[in-house]
């Protein structure tokens, strides 16, 4: 928001982030799309065993409004987010405590991101990290980030994700 208003130089950032997620919660996120194959790919996770978490920097409400608005909230066994006041807006902060509230030990886990934010918190982390091409990042920022691998398509996600949780 600070780099939005900053060419205006207006200093309100925190009305602009509370008037933004007013209107996410109310219309926004029902705007969410989900990329093709990723629904076929989350299943095919499950089907093989993997306890799928969402670990996201939207705030845990609207993630999982988010999922079940689209058909895949069954899908994951939690949601976590960032939380109002601040609460676990960093990613390593924010995968630190979903390891430990999930007791999940991070050297069988993966945690799949188009951010280097993702890797990075990962990473911090004692977790691998798998950069996906088709969302906001991209190859050099991934790269840049250390991804531990890079997956093009949602076609491919479900391999190199299991794949990388069994190397573990």
């Amino acid at each position: 928001m600070r780099l939005l208003l900053e060419p205006y130089r207006d200093d309100r950032v925190s009305e602009g982030v509370a008037a933004y997620r007013a209107d996410y919660g109310q219309r926004g996120l029902f705007e969410s799309v989900v990329y093709p194959g990723i629904p076929e790919a989350l299943r095919t996770m499950r089907s093989c065993g993997a306890e799928l978490i969402l670990a996201t920097s939207k705030r845990t409400e609207f993630a999982q409004r988010i999922l079940q608005h689209v058909g895949l909230d069954d899908l994951f066994v939690a949601i976590h987010g960032s939380e109002p006041g601040g609460l676990l807006d960093h990613k390593p902060e924010l995968i630190a405590y979903v390891i430990d509230r999930n007791g999940l030990k991070p050297r069988y886990c993966v945690m799949v991101g188009d951010r280097r934010y993702d890797i990075v918190g990962a990473h911090v982390n004692e977790m691998r990290a798998l950069g996906v091409l088709w969302g906001y990042g991209g190859r050099d920022e991934l790269e840049a980030a250390r991804a531990d691998a890079l997956v093009g398509e949602p076609s491919g996600l479900a391999n190199a994700a299991l794949a990388m949780a069994r190397a573990g």
